[in-house]
């Protein structure tokens, strides 16, 4: 008789190997895309933090600017009596302040702002010329308050460009990017000031 050999089950081990591989492979990818996922939803939430701190000192831009569009009529009411003569840059004023209750998008705002005040700078130093209209206690007050409000301006401009800057950071870093594309984060731009309007005007 010959031999009875069993049958042998020497492939089963190496099945089970690599199901195990396999298996051990899966839940490596599925961690990987768990923690793409994560850093994704992370990246996103800081992005649009970031927006909205841009958006919220934007607010705050445009609080002071109108600030000073509304202290501008009290200013050319207390003058315009004395300063008849100027009734073109008075007339101008009031087209400026027109166009800057008209526009809209951050770029025709900043637009018509610097147009606004370069033209109160030259209605400030018109009045200056008049040593008896500049010391009359309402033009003096109106003045120390748009000298003020120019000040504000100024600090409320440079933080914009501070959240804007830390906003860009984030958009354009690598590889942040790669999420703010899909999502619609564009970079901001900076505020860019004439050189007239980056000072305030002087007062005495």
């Amino acid at each position: 008789m010959r031999p009875f050999n069993p049958p042998t089950i020497s492939g089963a081990p190496a099945a089970a190997a690599r199901a195990a591989r396999s298996s051990s492979a899966a839940w490596f990818i599925l961690f990987v895309f768990l923690l793409l996922g994560a850093w994704t939803a992370t990246t996103y939430n800081r992005m649009t933090r970031a927006q909205q701190g841009v958006d919220a000192q934007w607010a705050q831009v445009e609080s002071v600017y109108q600030r000073r569009a509304d202290l501008i009529p009290n200013l050319v009411a207390a003058t315009q009596g004395y300063l008849a003569h100027e009734r073109a840059l008075f007339e101008s004023l009031a087209r400026a302040r027109e166009f800057y209750a008209a526009s809209s998008g951050s770029a025709r705002r900043v637009e018509a702002a610097n147009q606004l005040q370069e033209l109160t700078a030259r209605l400030i130093a018109v009045v200056e010329q008049y040593p008896e209209l500049r010391s009359r206690e309402v033009v003096l007050s109106l003045m120390d308050e748009l000298a003020g409000t120019e000040n504000r301006i100024a600090v409320e401009r440079r933080r914009y460009n501070e959240r804007v800057r830390d906003y860009n950071q984030l958009v354009l870093g690598v590889p942040r990017s790669l999420v703010a594309r899909p999502f619609g984060f564009k970079p901001r731009p900076y505020f860019q000031a004439e050189a007239d309007a980056a000072t305030a005007p002087v007062t005495h």
